[in-house]
């Protein structure tokens, strides 16, 4: 898989890093490297520039995300990993309202790395986050987004 990612044109590697981090500067610059060595090469590489992005640019990627405990629809590969790091957590009112809570405090969704996580644990996470400060739960963000990013990097090339 690593050598048909290499071989994509651009444009269509762009949008294969797309479902990985809905950053178009991100995916642009992801495949400007390329071609990668091995698929190490390509995660440490998407890594240090996910690492790089603003939150101007993060928001814009978590803005692409589904909610937690909602279904993603569609057929995009973005949906279906979606949709598989999700398949633990069912839709409940308490989780839509957690939700419904955290954007109000936040301004954006509420994201988790969802794989291998009940809906129990991920309600708790939620109601816990709530008390970040804004500067804290944007490392936070960060970080679960980060996680997100580099499994689905993984995905991408295996």
């Amino acid at each position: 898989m690593l050598a048909h990612f290499n071989d994509l044109p651009p444009a269509a590697a762009q949008e294969a890093l797309l479902a990985c981090c809905a950053s178009p500067g991100w995916a642009a610059r992801v495949a400007g490297h390329r071609p990668y060595p091995t698929s190490a090469d390509l995660i440490v590489t998407g890594v240090a520039e996910f690492d790089a992005l603003s939150w101007p640019d993060l928001a814009n990627a978590l803005a692409a995300h589904p909610r937690i405990g909602e279904r993603p629809e569609g057929d995009s590969e973005e949906a279906a990993w979606s949709r598989r790091e999700q398949s633990e957590v069912q839709g409940s009112a308490e989780l839509a309202e957690a939700n419904r809570v955290y954007e109000e405090r936040f301004g954006h969704l509420f994201l988790i790395f969802a794989s291998g996580k009940s809906a129990p644990e991920i309600l708790a996470e939620a109601r816990g986050r709530l008390g970040n400060d804004e500067e804290t739960e944007r490392r936070v963000v960060r970080g679960e987004l980060r996680k997100i990013v580099e499994l689905r990097l993984e995905r991408l090339v295996v």
